[in-house]
This record gives C-alpha cells, structure tokens and sequence, in this order.
C-alpha cells in the first residue's frame, strides 16, 4: 500500500504478518485468489484457528466473513467475495 497516497504518507494501516502471533483483532493484509490476483485487501482476524483464520473484511458488512489460510498474508478463496 505504500506509494499509493500522497508522497510521503505512510500506509495507515499496522499489519501483522507474523502468522504464528496471530490472534483475534489484528489488522492483516490478505490475499485473494482468482481475478481478483494481486490487489491487496485489509480485514480484521476474528477467529484464530491452527490451520485457518477468519477475516471480517468489510467494515460496510461486519457480519460477512472469509476463511483464510494461516500464513503472513492469508489467502482467500474468490468464491468467497
């Protein structure tokens, strides 16, 4: 996200990319297969499981989830979106 704004401003957003510090209400940057291949998205770890995490990644729809996989930046899958 960085060059994205104005020049200077740094990305407003504190992620976590350590999957195995992951715990519920850290900011992650998360991936999502299919078209929607290289743009990043921004969600919030809801659940914190062994082998996946659950992503709310829109604050418009807090209740809407996404399943993702449990690595530094989680994918998800496009079927899901």
């Amino acid at each position: 996200m960085q060059g994205m704004g104005e020049a200077g401003e740094a990305c407003p957003f504190e992620f976590n990319f350590d999957e195995k510090a992951f715990k519920i209400g850290d900011i992650v940057s998360y991936r999502v297969n299919g078209s929607l291949v290289g743009f990043p998205f921004v969600g919030t770890l809801v659940e914190v499981h062994d082998d996946y995490v659950m992503i709310a990644g829109d604050p418009k729809e807090p209740d809407k989830l996404y399943r993702g996989t449990r690595e530094s930046r989680p994918m998800v899958d496009y079927s899901e979106i």
